[in-house]
């Protein structure tokens, strides 16, 4: 079965591409198949991911699959939430996850309450009108750590302490970061959902 993931990010094709494979879908990217970005004005992950994949699906006539993740600082009310990946840039940043995670830090100096979550909503459609999308939430719950740890994974990974590991997603081997991550949370609900609903 093909699926068209509604995102050019390689980081997240790689990562959802390896999860899928047991169901052997083929992701397919949609930058590769000659679709842009689709507007993403909502404050929640579900509708973001939601217009995303029924972007995908009208321009490809695929079912889709759509990521919206983020990262929900408790210090500063759950934000950056779904303008993760643009937070450095209203503090003159520009935008990169080398320059998220700076402004994190810096925006967090001096702060007692370290504690952030990291969500990751998928929404799969089999068509652009689907009525019934398929939609999993994975959610993971650590601490900012003072500074950047570790080399693997991207986005806040070097910063996004986990108590239970006693390291950084960044410090973890990929395929136990896919086990325990709110990405991998959401794709074995994900994985579930197409088993019983698609396939």
């Amino acid at each position: 079965m093909k699926i068209v993931l509604a995102s050019n990010n390689q980081g997240k094709l790689a990562e959802l591409q390896a999860m899928l494979a047991p169901l052997g879908v083929e992701l397919l990217r949609q930058a590769d198949l000659g679709v842009g970005e689709a507007e993403e004005p909502h404050c929640t992950f579900v509708e973001n991911a939601l217009a995303k994949a029924r972007f995908a699906a009208a321009h490809t006539g695929l079912p889709a699959l759509a990521d919206d993740a983020g990262l929900c600082v408790d210090a500063f009310g759950g934000l950056p939430g779904v303008d993760t990946a643009h937070y450095c840039t209203q503090f003159g940043y520009d935008k990169s996850d080398a320059n998220n995670v700076r402004a994190l830090l810096e925006q967090l100096q001096g702060q007692a309450n370290r504690r952030a979550a990291m969500v990751s909503t998928l929404v799969a459609v089999r068509s652009p009108q689907d009525p019934e999308p398929l939609i999993a939430v994975g959610r993971v719950v650590g601490q900012i750590t003072q500074q950047a740890q570790g080399s693997n994974g991207f986005g806040f990974d070097p910063v996004m302490y986990l108590p239970e590991f006693g390291k950084t997603f960044a410090e973890l081997p990929l395929e136990v970061k896919n086990a325990h991550s709110h990405r991998g949370r959401a794709t074995q609900q994900m994985l579930a959902l197409l088993r019983e609903r698609w396939l």
